[in-house]
């Protein structure tokens, strides 16, 4: 859709009047406060902000992994909100991918076996088609090579290198990653964000919440919250190599001004 000459943007997902609290000491913590936001297709968003400011409970709100206390969240025309459990299950096996700082890979099964596990919940796709497509996405992460090894015989870098085949083998509509290389090392985390850029470049709606200001740089659009509302947003041209250090200089002068 095109207003003039801009290209409007379509949202994927649209948060309206969000709130999430918890309970402590009788008393109700408020996490999220009446938080209004729009994803968009085709985006590759950061939500950063200060700890505590609860940038990992929106995502975990958004995604239904988490549900909110007040508010909306819609994504295909329905609020995911007040979808039963069932329904909710199926939307996070299909739709939607994760990708968390704590990798989560099932301790006893290789690396193949994580990725084609999850792939086996989604029943409209065969046993074959599954397995054709995790040695795919292990070839293209890097790890085929290690693929019938155990996690705990890879390194952290490899680890997130499956989690990432593993969160995409359902080519899944929406990608929400939580701090992905908040334990990795400088060039374990160059990798993944390569891998993340490559994913987004290819179509791939991505959501990441991070604290790194040079991980944020691949997005392009940052969105920076505080005390459960959002009070500032940056866009910024697709990523490329060539001009990471200029956007991280823009990175890190934007979220200067917002007290990070």
């Amino acid at each position: 859709m095109k207003k003039g000459n801009e290209i409007m943007k379509k949202p994927i997902l649209s948060a309206k009047g969000l709130c999430k609290s918890f309970a402590h000491n009788g008393l109700q913590n408020h996490v999220l406060s009446n938080l209004d936001l729009d994803i968009f297709e085709g985006d590759f968003t950061v939500v950063m902000g200060a700890s505590g400011s609860g940038k990992s409970t929106l995502l975990y709100a958004l995604s239904g992994m988490d549900r909110a206390t007040g508010g909306s969240v819609i994504y295909d025309g329905k609020d995911i909100v007040k979808l039963p459990e069932k329904k909710l299950a199926l939307l996070r096996h299909g739709d939607f991918g994760f990708i968390f700082q704590q990798i989560h890979l099932v301790s006893n099964l290789s690396l193949y076996e994580n990725v084609t596990v999850s792939g086996y919940l989604n029943k409209t796709v065969s046993y074959n088609e599954i397995n054709k497509r995790a040695d795919e996405l292990l070839e293209k992460m890097g790890v085929s090579d290690i693929k019938n090894q155990l996690p705990s015989q890879c390194s952290g870098g490899e680890q997130q290198r499956c989690a990432i085949a593993r969160a995409v083998i359902n080519n899944p509509k929406f990608l929400f990653a939580d701090e992905p290389t908040g334990a990795l090392n400088k060039k374990n985390t160059t990798e993944v964000l390569n891998l993340l850029t490559e994913l987004n470049n290819n179509g791939q709606s991505i959501l990441m919440v991070t604290h790194d200001s040079r991980a944020a740089t691949r997005a392009n659009r940052i969105i920076y919250i505080a005390d459960g509302a959002v009070i500032g947003t940056l866009d910024l041209p697709p990523y490329t190599a060539e001009t990471e250090k200029s956007r991280e200089t823009q990175v890190n002068a934007w979220l200067a001004s917002m007290e990070w």
